[in-house]
């Protein structure tokens, strides 16, 4: 039993290795030019301080921009981890958008309601366990595809958030209820740029331990590698008696818990949730999915990959302020052009080989 177990476990991780430690990976290639670059823009800017690559440097290295990207990955980053416990056990949850939805609506609420803050944040992430558990029975116990499953629960919170923000506060947008607030650690928080990582939201610690969790749970845990064995090699799991159907309701709740904790953050960070088009949430639960497929789904990648999305992201908005001569609209759609040029030089992840795939104890 024992070897069958291995054998579905360890093969996912040494694909996983084998991505991460060679040199000659296209990862490791972009990542390198990715530092090399910077290298070159920072050796620039230093040398010509009134030019545009003196503009972007200043950009890159304030202490503002930093800390915008901690504050704009917390909800990527929180819904990445989950997707990658969801697919990594053989189920595809790409409903991680209306996850993120569905808890920031409720976070509000609760904390209106409440008054407590962390009573609100609690309540984001039990609404969104809530609709993870929905998903689950209907694609684990009743087979339905897990694609449209997914598309279905981002739909229901995508109607289901506004609509009850509508009934409850007679518009879209709710009324504003306190906020988190921030935690900032005497002397290393006056440090230049990194000072940022000592002076933020409570929810920005919370995603750095659950990174480093969610990291320990895959590497050294039992329970880690029953996880990548059900989306590997369902059957051998099964042979070693452990119950694959079990295994990844666990998973699916797991990415209801992390995204709910993601949701919950972004609402509360700003004390208000706003149901408007897209929602507050404006496509993060997508772009989380991007993320750790882009880190191959290892957790401090998918985390790495979205500090790179929101770093990004915090120096269009940095560069729109500086008027640096180029059209806003090109600036707004920088991010996500660069993001694309990185997915197309990196090339495809290999996605778990049951993912998807509906699998009953006992099956031949």
């Amino acid at each position: 039993m024992s070897e069958a177990t291995g054998s579905a476990s360890e093969e996912p991780r040494r694909d996983e290795s084998d991505g991460l430690l060679d040199t000659h990976s296209p990862r490791k290639i972009v990542a390198w030019a990715t530092v090399g670059g910077l290298a070159v823009l920072l050796a620039a800017g230093a040398l010509f301080p009134d030019s545009l690559a003196g503009t972007l440097s200043d950009v890159i290295t304030s202490r503002n921009t930093l800390a915008s990207a901690l504050r704009l990955s917390v909800p990527i980053a929180f819904a990445a981890l989950g997707g990658i416990f969801a697919e990594k056990s053989g189920v595809i949850n790409i409903g991680l958008e209306g996850l993120l939805i569905i808890s920031a609506f409720t976070a509000v609420y609760v904390t209106d309601v409440t008054g407590g803050v962390w009573l609100g944040f609690g309540g984001g992430i039990i609404a969104s366990t809530l609709l993870a558990a929905l998903f689950a029975v209907v694609t684990i116990r009743f087979r339905a595809d897990q694609i449209i499953a997914g598309l279905a629960v981002w739909l229901i919170a995508l109607g289901l958030a506004p609509f009850a923000s509508q009934v409850i506060y007679g518009g879209p947008n709710t009324s504003t209820v306190p906020t988190i607030g921030a935690i900032s650690v005497p002397v290393l928080s006056e440090i230049p740029f990194f000072g940022a990582l000592f002076s933020a939201s409570p929810s920005v610690y919370l995603l750095f331990l659950a990174v480093a969790l969610s990291w320990y749970v895959f590497e050294r845990t039992s329970f880690g590698r029953w996880i990548r064995a059900s989306g590997e090699n369902p059957k051998a799991l099964d042979t070693a008696g452990v119950n694959v159907a079990h295994v990844r309701y666990a998973a699916v709740l797991l990415s209801g818990v992390l995204s709910g904790m993601g949701g919950a953050a972004l609402s509360l960070d700003l004390g208000q949730f706003t149901g408007n088009g897209p929602t507050m949430v404006n496509g993060k639960g997508f772009i989380a999915i991007v993320a750790y497929l882009f880190g191959n789904y290892n957790p401090i990648g998918a985390f790495l990959s979205t500090m790179l999305f929101a770093g990004l992201d915090a120096m269009q908005t940095a560069l729109q302020l500086q008027g640096i001569g180029v059209p806003r609209q090109l600036i707004r759609i920088t991010p996500f052009v660069i993001v694309i040029v990185i997915l197309a030089l990196v090339g495809r992840t290999r996605t778990p080989e049951a993912a998807g795939e509906y699998y009953e104890s006992g099956e031949e």
